[in-house]
């Protein structure tokens, strides 16, 4: 039987998760995802200090579908689609604060950034600046954990489970630079129940390759799960880390975006025993999308996203995923200009289908 993955109590279907992404991971994206089969799947990146303040876009990125809500309701069975919030900030008591509020919510995990390296994030001495202050790390962890573990008590009487706190780092700040294990452990002792190890430092941003061998380092090193995360771009990717670290689950970035089905493949390896070495299964394109399948997605995620935003919305924010979904298709250079003077979903349609088939 296959081992699943369990953070804190909650065990999930399959050991595959999609990570928070600014700008990409909405309600649109996400179902789309859990429709493939993430078990679990993370809304973009929230302030603890916008909690904190009443910040209104910060309070909108905390939206759940119905979908997570009724997946995160436990029924004893393991979850699937069920969504986590992730936090970012540097202070202790903000974080507490925000963790205690977003105990009474329907994610059923709450997140810990220590692995952003976008600028501004990091000047402000949070992300992946947590990297260089391991005794902050500590300690804003531990206030989310007691926060959780406040938040769960104030809602019942009776001894309702706290969320689970977990945190997802870097291998390092600098470049050449390695405090994955020191990093993990600091994390485990303030009692997170898992970790996720990106196999990259902060000043690598996304050039190069991931070093795995940093998730396993990791694994070896604490008791609690650890998620491997970086360069998944592929199911059998997904399978393949498992299988060389060790590692309890895999987070999937930027390998979902136009790709979706990445969950399906992965999942579908998993549950067959596939091993690397052992062939693959997807050779003869058993899991290649075709140019119309691709295109139907794209569209489909044009519409959901005009029920969800609005049209003056979707139009704009479809045109970042386009180059995903059009990845390698001839055409599609042209593409990517002409949609840029559409204004209306109609019209963007018809272009999409133009394009659909040439």
């Amino acid at each position: 039987m296959k081992k699943t993955l369990q953070i804190g109590g909650i065990e999930f279907k399959t050991p595959f998760i999609l990570a928070p992404l600014a700008g990409y991971t909405d309600k649109t994206m996400r179902a789309l995802c859990e429709e493939q089969g993430a078990s679990l799947v993370f809304t973009e990146m929230v302030s603890g200090k916008g909690l904190k303040y009443g910040d209104r876009k910060s309070r909108q990125l905390l939206e759940l579908t119905e979908e997570e809500v009724s997946a995160g309701v436990s029924d004893m069975q393991p979850v699937s689609g069920a969504a986590g919030f992730q936090l970012f900030g540097d202070e202790p008591d903000v974080l507490y604060g925000a963790a205690r509020e977003l105990a009474a919510c329907d994610n059923v995990i709450l997140d810990l950034n220590c692995g952003c390296p976008v600028p501004k994030i990091v000047r402000n001495g949070e992300g992946s600046a947590l990297l260089k202050r391991l005794d902050v790390l500590y300690d804003c962890v531990a206030a989310m954990v007691a926060g959780a573990q406040m938040g769960a008590g104030a809602l019942s009487e009776t001894d309702t489970a706290p969320k689970p706190v977990t945190a997802k780092i870097r291998m390092g700040f600098a470049r050449g630079e390695n405090v994955a294990v020191e990093a993990a452990k600091a994390i485990e002792a303030a009692g997170a129940a898992a970790v996720t190890v990106h196999g990259r430092t902060r000043e690598q941003f996304y050039e190069g390759t991931a070093d795995w061998d940093v998730i396993a380092e990791v694994k070896k090193a604490v008791d609690i799960p650890v998620i491997g995360n970086g360069d998944v771009r592929s199911g059998e990717d997904a399978v393949r880390m498992m299988d060389e670290t060790g590692c309890d689950g895999v987070m999937i970035a930027r390998g979902a975006l136009g790709n979706p089905w990445i969950f399906r493949d992965a999942r579908l390896l998993w549950e067959l025993g596939w091993k690397p070495g052992n062939g693959s299964l997807a050779a003869g394109g058993a899991f290649e999308m075709t140019r119309e399948e691709r295109i139907e997605m794209l569209i489909r995620h044009l519409e959901m996203l005009c029920e969800d935003k609005g049209e003056s919305i979707a139009v704009k924010e479809i045109r970042k995923f386009v180059g995903w979904y059009t990845k390698g298709m001839r055409g599609a250079p042209a593409l990517r200009r002409e949609i840029n003077q559409i204004s209306d979903a109609s019209t963007m349609v018809e272009l999409f289908r133009t394009f659909q088939n040439r």
